[in-house]
């Protein structure tokens, strides 16, 4: 049985608390958030941390806060932005990568410049060079962030020159304004022209989350849901937590006979060590 790998990003780097009253800010409250969605169904944590203002922040101190009281509670796959806020240095993205000991089973790796919004998330060759060294040093399995069609071909295009090895995955993130927009068509455009072995998830942004994982379901990828990308149950009204989310896409995947999958199947079909990792401390 394929079954479905639920990615919850419980936070982002954009979403305040006047967005919605229950978004988590410090690593207790993320960690509170994580462990609920693990619960609902999710085996991958898409892990941003945030100063207790709300601030956004790549403090290795906070994500080891945040980590240690999820892993207490539940395993489940921490998977490292590395995008942070759009404001943030090369350096600093890199801060939970090369400071984390031991170090995560997962970062996010973007694959080209995108326009996010009024802004731009700058992401030139030369830093996806060094981040990919950086992650092959310390074991990090990537996943490959695709906001447009050139990014997809960025990343093939380095796969067949040997600078990303073996099986990849992919997470198509669709709806961001300034990006790809978030339509079934777009994305199964994607999806044809990633070659066989490797494996793919969706985040659908705002109100395209719940059409396109449920695409997603049905075409046998993965999906990621959470307040990173949408606070909405469904129009007008604001979901309750993160969990509710997961849990929706859950249930679509058991009505589809894709149950959601665990951490230990998760790990994989991704090609992670079948191990739990122990609990992650700063180095400094």
């Amino acid at each position: 049985m394929n079954k479905l790998i639920i990615t919850c990003a419980p936070v982002g780097a954009e979403t305040m608390k006047a967005d919605h009253p229950g978004h988590p800010y410090g690593p207790e409250e993320i960690a509170i958030a994580s462990i609920e969605a693990v619960k609902a169904g999710a085996s991958i944590i898409h892990l941003h941390v945030r100063e207790d203002d709300g601030t956004p922040s790549q403090s290795p101190t906070k994500f080891a806060e945040a980590i240690r009281h999820i892993k207490e509670e539940v395993d489940c796959i921490i998977q490292i932005s590395t995008g942070g806020a759009v404001t943030a240095t090369e350096d600093e993205r890199l801060l939970p990568v090369t400071e984390l000991i031991p170090p995560p089973e997962m970062a996010t790796l973007t694959m080209g410049t995108v326009n996010f919004g009024d802004e731009v998330f700058l992401n030139p060759p030369a830093l996806i060079r060094r981040f990919i060294g950086e992650f092959s040093r310390r074991g990090i399995r990537p996943e490959l962030e695709i906001f447009e069609t050139g990014h997809l071909e960025a990343a093939l295009r380095l796969i067949r020159k040997g600078e990303l090895v073996g099986p990849q995955h992919f997470d198509f993130v669709l709806g961001v304004p300034g990006a790809m927009a978030g339509t079934p068509a777009n994305l199964m455009h994607l999806v044809s022209l990633l070659p066989e072995g490797h494996t793919w998830s969706v985040a659908g942004i705002g109100a395209a989350e719940l059409t396109l994982g449920t695409v997603a379901v049905a075409l046998g990828g993965h999906v990621r849901v959470g307040f990173e990308d949408n606070i909405y149950f469904r129009k007008g009204e604001l979901a309750e937590s993160n969990a509710q989310l997961v849990g929706r896409i859950a249930r679509i995947g058991r009505e589809l006979e894709r149950p959601p999958a665990t951490a230990a199947e998760a790990r994989k079909v991704l090609g992670l060590p079948l191990r739990k990792p122990p609990r992650l401390t700063p180095n400094k």
